[in-house]
């Protein structure tokens, strides 16, 4: 008994963490992958682990058998086997929520799927007091035996948390790795119920094998539906979509779908969307007597499908462009669905900041649009990041960083303003009407919005450059600090700004 029972405190360990780390990919599909849901998340898997700490002990001197801790294992495989199957159906009242603006379906799914976990994870959190208490036959050897019970614990653990993510989530998504493991911890748990002695003992670890063959061969559908969906794939970072509408026009959605990424139709040869992308290519008309043939290097930090990137290419001609894209899905998804084989495109698979800290190019335009909805990466908000962007830009460089508002609470775009301002001698903004989305550019050298204006004014003669100057230079601002919040790597609170954001939005939509 003492070897099986250290298999399977071993195989709950492992999938009390894989479950952890299947649960944090499934609600990012849904919820995003903020810090406020990573932390309700690991709050109340350790509150779901006390009760089944305090459970399993007391069950465990009431009931000291091995077939009743079987059947506790049993019932935790069975039910995380049954939650990728009925997940899509609770997760759903958040895409409502959030198309509705309701609190209530939003919190109610958030809750309802938090509940589901719950019962495996306190059932598996009452397996480890319970093989103490079976093993433990000497007060004596009591410390010896929870010790070793809990270090093949955290084995089982530490092998629970990179399996899914450096293989089995990738290679067979986030539902299949779940019932992977559910089917594993129930082929340990049943041959608890057979007699010791038996040889057929070992026959259910035999029949693990055809429910396995299930699990990777049968159709679960896409982890959520979107209309107009061609395309879903999960990848290590983000749950990618693709939409197409009926115009033809394709649409770049990540995990909760709040926002559209890059957009591409085919059959149009206009490359303006009427978003905040075409007011990037305005950048670099901050500059006295700016030309086109001036800008030579583009830098894309959030390359995402290319929509930037192929405005850049059309309008500029040949302009070397190096886009930093973390996920490669996306850039895969961008290369397929999006067009974004552009030849001067470099496109570099890493994290936006570490891409800058490793590049020796200078760049007239650096292009900021990172966002891991509904917040922008808390790395590229600060003064220390914004210093590196400076000395990455030339002479009479900009940078342009997208950011958001709502009718009444512009503190997001202020705080940016006033962490800029701390780098940059000239700052100003853009309010992209419709839309929440606020553009924000800062010049290397002190510049005016005169020249701003006339600069573009005379490209009214060119047809894609004269729509820029319409839709820019109305909206465009010069901003100046107000003393208030600057965002550093010591203290940058986008999270909870933009959670209040999102409330004054649903209380004054």
């Amino acid at each position: 008994m003492k070897y099986f029972l250290s298999g399977l405190v071993f195989v709950c360990g492992m999938t009390s963490l894989a479950l952890e780390m299947c649960a944090s990919r499934l609600l990012g599909a849904y919820f995003g992958t903020s810090l406020y849901i990573w932390g309700i998340l690991i709050g109340l898997i350790l509150l779901y682990l006390m009760v089944g700490y305090f459970l399993g002990g007391r069950i465990a001197d009431r009931y000291p058998r091995l077939q009743v801790l079987c059947g506790v294992t049993t019932a935790a495989a069975l039910s995380l086997i049954i939650i990728p199957f009925v997940c899509r159906s609770i997760l759903s009242g958040a895409v409502t929520g959030l198309e509705q603006v309701s609190v209530v379906l939003f919190l109610g799914a958030l809750i309802g799927i938090m509940l589901l976990f719950g019962i495996p994870v306190i059932l598996l959190g009452l397996v480890s007091p319970f093989a103490i208490r079976l093993l433990t036959n000497d007060v004596r050897r009591s410390g010896r035996t929870s010790g070793s019970l809990y270090a093949i614990s955290t084995v089982g653990s530490i092998l629970g948390s990179f399996l899914p993510v450096l293989w089995l989530i990738p290679t067979w998504g986030v539902r299949r790795t779940m019932i992977i493991f559910g089917v594993i911890l129930l082929a340990v748990s049943l041959p608890g119920f057979i007699p010791q002695k038996r040889p057929a003992r070992a026959l259910p670890l035999a029949l693990v094998i055809i429910p396995m063959i299930f699990v990777l061969v049968v159709d679960l559908g896409p982890l959520k539906s979107i209309p107009d969906m061609i395309y879903a794939k999960e990848s290590l970072y983000n749950y990618i979509q693709v939409a197409q509408t009926p115009d033809g026009t394709r649409q770049l959605i990540l995990n909760e779908g709040e926002a559209i990424h890059s957009v591409y139709n085919p059959d149009s040869t206009n490359i303006l969307t009427g978003w905040y992308w075409d007011y990037f290519l305005s950048a670099p008309y901050f500059n006295q007597g700016f030309q086109p043939s001036q800008l030579k290097r583009v830098g894309i930090i959030g390359l995402a499908g290319g929509t930037a990137a192929r405005q850049f290419t059309q309008v500029y001609n040949h302009v070397q462009i190096d886009g930093a894209e973390i996920d490669p899905a996306i850039v895969e998804a961008g290369k397929k669905y999006f067009a974004m084989n552009e030849p001067n495109l470099h496109i570099y698979p890493q994290d936006g900041r570490t891409f800058l800290a490793a590049s020796k190019h200078s760049y007239d335009v650096i292009a900021i649009d990172a966002y891991q909805q509904p917040y922008i990466p808390f790395q590229f908000t600060t003064e220390e990041f914004l210093k590196q962007v400076k000395s990455h830009l030339s002479s009479t460089g900009v940078v342009a960083i997208n950011t958001g508002h709502t009718a009444n609470d512009y503190r997001l775009v202020q705080a940016f303003v006033n962490t800029l301002k701390q780098v940059f001698p000239s700052v100003y903004t853009f309010d992209v009407p419709n839309t929440i989305n606020t553009e924000i550019m800062a010049t290397v050298q002190p510049t005016s919005l005169d020249t701003f204006r006339a600069n573009l004014s005379q490209r009214s003669s060119d047809s894609t450059l004269g729509q820029v100057a319409n839709e820019v230079l109305p909206v465009a601002r010069e901003a100046h600090p107000d003393g208030g919040l600057i965002f550093t790597d010591n203290k940058a609170p986008i999270e909870q700004i933009t959670d209040q954001l999102l409330l004054d939005y649903i209380l004054h939509p």
